[in-house]
């Protein structure tokens, strides 16, 4: 099973974003041991605090007053407005209450009458003692209130993350992004590349890090122009050269096959002149094939109608082409682009070709010219399926057709179109039809150089 691709930028945002996550949990964590401490010191402090300066209020207040015969109540009508954070009991000898707070219950507390800090189910107590220890004042602070100073305070530390995540997140994706620019343009920029195109990838705005990788690229690309260029040289000599003696020979076979009397030598004859058109038609695509590849496609801006209708006029003077052709319109008008006039003119040749050779004896073939440079030729025929509509872009790639040919054109044709910044699209069947072929050509405006 192959493995999916994966994003770098995605991968390191969230890789940070959880370690700055992590690491913000870790520091809250440790702050709430912290404050835990820290709060149960002045929780206690406070307590301690309330009971020594109450005592001698309440010893003050006793010795004032009469004794009462059951539990007194002090009344602070500040205090009946809400909860008490601390309540407290005044408790004798004998463990009795003479005196509470206002939340206090009448009930003692579960707390020896003995100095200092003592727990329970629900309160920490601290009882201060009268000079003699005939009096005993109980201060409860509820665990629950110390539970909620820590949530809240937990609360005050964590809910700053919430907030600072998705900043988090938006300010590491930009960095992040912002950092591996370099590298998305190095991607690019050897994406570019492809036989039109081998120029020495840009190295000195790239990175430290980068810049082996740039010069490791440059020297493929320097190995892979050189072998190009040999191979382009030796199919346009190659071409080139055989195209005299096949040539001369072809004539010569011509000669001889109107010289020999009808016979068996004659047959013979017409299979040598019919062989010899099928290798000089050979070396023509190959030395077409040649210039596709050296990349002549790109140029200064010309008007193609006059050399779209030249190449319609050569195609009429083929055998094949015998009162087939069909032009929309009849006068094209101004068709102005960026393209090499060769190339362009190689390119409408071949398909033109194509259609001839590929339909029916006879049948008409429309050439017509759309606005906004679209060039279509359409042709009767077969209708062929997606995957042959794909293959037959390939190089010696033909459909299923006993009509002469190398299977060539329409890789000498994809490859220039690409170099003029247009797209060539293969329809089957035709627009508008039920069967057929179309060949479109769709001129941006715009070469590649």
């Amino acid at each position: 099973m192959a493995k999916r691709n994966f994003s770098i930028t995605r991968r390191l945002t969230i890789t940070l974003t959880g370690i700055v996550t992590l690491f913000w949990l870790m520091a809250a964590g440790f702050g709430m041991m912290v404050m835990q401490d820290e709060f149960t010191e002045i929780f206690d402090s406070a307590l301690k605090e309330t009971g020594e300066r109450l005592m001698p209020l309440v010893v003050d207040d006793l010795l004032q007053q009469e004794a009462s015969g059951g539990p007194r109540r002090l009344e602070a009508p500040t205090i009946a407005h809400g909860e008490d954070y601390l309540i407290y009991q005044v408790r004798d000898s004998g463990g009795s209450v003479i005196l509470h707070s206002h939340d206090a219950t009448q009930a003692p507390f579960d707390a020896p009458l003995q100095q200092g800090f003592h727990d329970t189910g629900d309160y920490r107590i601290y009882t201060a003692a009268s000079v003699d220890g005939s009096i005993f004042v109980q201060i409860a602070d509820a665990f629950d209130h110390r539970r909620e100073a820590m949530i809240e305070g937990g609360f005050a530390l964590l809910l700053p993350l919430l907030i600072l995540l998705p900043a988090s997140i938006f300010a590491i994706r930009f960095t992040v992004r912002r950092l591996l620019s370099p590298i998305d343009d190095l991607r690019l920029a050897i994406g570019t590349k492809d036989g039109g195109n081998m120029a020495p990838v840009e190295r000195e705005t790239l990175p430290r890090e980068l810049q082996p990788i740039a010069h490791s690229v440059n020297l493929l690309l320097t190995r892979l122009r050189a072998a190009l260029d040999a191979e382009r040289e030796f199919a346009a000599n190659s071409a080139h050269e055989l195209r005299t003696p096949i040539a001369g020979a072809l004539a010569q076979t011509q000669r001889l096959v109107e010289e020999l009397p009808p016979g068996a030598l004659q047959g013979r004859a017409r299979q040598v002149e019919t062989s010899l058109g099928k290798l000089a038609r050979l070396s023509e695509k190959l030395l077409q094939l040649s210039r596709a590849e050296a990349g002549i496609g790109g140029g200064e801006p010309v008007d193609l109608s006059p050399i779209l209708s030249l190449v319609i006029e050569d195609a009429r003077r083929m055998p094949l082409a015998h009162g087939r052709l069909h032009v929309v319109p009849e006068t094209f008008p101004p068709l102005e682009r960026p393209v090499n006039s060769d190339a362009f003119a190689i390119v409408v040749r071949n398909l033109v070709e194509n259609a001839l050779l590929h339909s029916p004896p006879g049948s008409p073939v429309e050439i017509e010219l759309q606005p906004q440079g679209v060039i279509r030729i359409v042709n009767p025929g077969a209708v062929l399926g997606p995957e042959l509509l794909a293959g037959i872009r390939s190089r010696f790639s033909r459909g299923p057709t006993s009509a002469p040919g190398s299977g060539l054109g329409l890789a000498i044709v994809s490859s220039l179109v690409e170099q003029m910044g247009g797209e060539l699209r293969l329809l089957s069947p035709a627009e508008g039809r039920q069967d057929g072929f179309e060949a479109r050509i769709v001129l941006s405006g715009q070469a590649q150089r």
